[in-house]
């Protein structure tokens, strides 16, 4: 079988896996990409894109029920055909024919099928119809295949055949009930949208909702989510599921029993890391890899793991930097050139370890940057935790006639600098970016005086927040 040899190849081709080899194609490399499933990833037809989609018209009602004046004129609730509809559309219908012409557009060979490792620096990739395509790379192989749901070990859940995120956010039919195992991200996220398309929804949180945010966030989706009917357990397990014909039976830890047509199973990811050769490099299959700034497998100098699969911080966006960063150095490398003279100048993955941005698409919206006031303790720093009622705000009077939300800063107070940010509230996604270069720019607190925020808008917490802190030569 003779091999296809290129600068780079990149296993993978989600969000990140594109952006590799895109940063890398434009440093000068060839570069092919290898999918085994839809080009675009997990993010843009099973994860991201789908889920925000099916979330948004649920949001908008919310909001517009909460103003006065388009209150009166909102008649109905969520239609939920159509809210698919949007969904199938934002997704293409599951073909992925323009991300393929991107890739072509972008001067990036694809290979099809499922790529493993057989060799240093070689890849082959079984197609659909069992033929198979060797590939050997030049200078570099780059991990890009994501995670994976994880599905702990409860007698009969396995065999409750239960949904993940994936069947979550592709569903064609909304069940009447749905008992949610789960209390992060997705499990809030998808227990939010499934309350307001009508279902009866059960969360079974042992640890509480959005565990590692501030505790005040968690608070306020459990509140809401209440509110609009959900059955928010937490402080108990899953023992064990039994589907019968209508549906599943959860039994608790506490002896009680929940009923559902269908269960959502959202208790964390696993690596997509079990079927890449990764033992022909001394690895172990099903691990996360272990890397460092630059997104190189530590001890192996060809290899790169970039995304979910080192584990560093699994969201899309935070992939895409990593990838950024891995691209570029692969270029500088596979050239013999200092990394500083990369394209746009190559850098290395540093914001993965204590600026990471985060919003949850929950009722209401969760905001996230950096340390919350446990994490910034924990680390050893000197802080202190200021927080304000965004009610209190008159922007948030515009936005709605009963706004709740708080926002919470993290600061530093031997370096007088901002280490965290977290907001709950209506919209208050947007207002992250600007606490996100606060935290990765140390911009100093006197000097944030002179960033003064538009009236009247929700980013005027940003006064209320340094007035607190006083206006000083030194934090008070």
């Amino acid at each position: 079988m003779n091999a296809r040899e290129y600068a780079l190849i990149v296993i993978g081709a989600g969000p990140v896996g594109e952006n590799v080899a895109d940063r890398a194609t434009q440093g000068g490399l060839s570069v092919v990409i290898v999918e085994s499933e839809l080009v675009g990833g997990e993010c843009s037809f099973w994860a991201c894109i789908p889920s925000k989609a099916l979330l948004r018209p649920g949001a908008a009602l919310r909001a517009a029920r909460a103003v006065g004046g388009a209150a009166q004129a909102v008649t109905g609730a969520v239609d939920v055909a159509a809210t698919l509809e949007r969904r199938d559309r934002l997704v293409h219908d599951w073909d992925d024919t323009s991300q393929v012409e991107w890739l072509q557009g972008a001067g990036i060979d694809l290979v099809r099928g499922h790529g493993r490792l057989t060799g240093e620096r070689e890849v082959t990739v079984t197609g659909a119809d069992g033929v198979e395509t060797r590939l050997v790379a030049r200078h570099a192989v780059a991990i890009s295949t994501g995670s994976a749901a994880l599905l702990p070990d409860i007698p009969g859940l396995r065999d409750a055949d239960p949904w993940t995120s994936r069947e979550a956010t592709g569903v064609r039919e909304v069940p009447p009930s749905l008992a949610i195992l789960g209390g992060g991200v997705v499990g809030s996220e998808m227990a939010t949208l499934y309350a307001s398309l009508g279902a009866e929804v059960t969360v079974i949180a042992r640890s509480g909702l959005l565990r590692g945010l501030e505790p005040f966030a968690g608070e306020a989706v459990e509140k809401a989510l209440t509110d609009a009917g959900a059955d928010v357990r937490t402080g108990v397990e899953l023992e064990r599921v039994d589907r019968g014909a209508d549906g599943v039976v959860l039994t608790l830890s506490d002896g009680s029993r929940v009923s559902a047509a269908q269960v959502l199973v959202a208790t964390g990811r696993v690596p997509r890391t079990e079927d890449l050769g990764l033992e022909t490099v001394g690895l172990r299959p099903g691990d996360w890899l272990d890397v460092d700034d630059s997104l190189r497998v530590r001890g192996v100098d060809w290899l790169y793991g970039v995304g979910d699969v080192n584990h560093r911080a699994l969201l899309t966006h935070q992939g895409k930097y990593q990838a950024r960063a891995a691209g570029d150095v692969i270029a500088a490398r596979a050239l013999a050139t200092t990394v500083d003279d990369a394209p746009w100048g190559a850098h290395v993955a540093t914001a993965d370890h204590s600026a990471v941005p985060q919003v949850v698409f929950t009722d209401p919206e969760v905001a996230a940057v950096g340390h919350t006031e446990q994490s910034a303790r924990a680390a050893g720093l000197a802080v202190r935790a200021i927080d304000y009622d965004l009610s209190w705000i008159a922007g948030a009077s515009e936005l709605s006639d009963d706004y709740r939300g708080r926002a919470r800063a993290i600061v530093d107070d031997e370096r007088r600098v901002l280490v965290g940010a977290t907001f709950v509230g209506q919209d208050v996604g947007e207002l992250l970016h600007a606490a996100t270069i606060a935290v990765v720019g140390e911009v100093p607190i006197d000097r944030l005086w002179h960033a003064v925020p538009s009236y009247p808008t929700i980013s005027e917490v940003w006064l209320r927040w340094l007035e607190d802190l006083g206006r000083g030569s030194a934090v008070r």
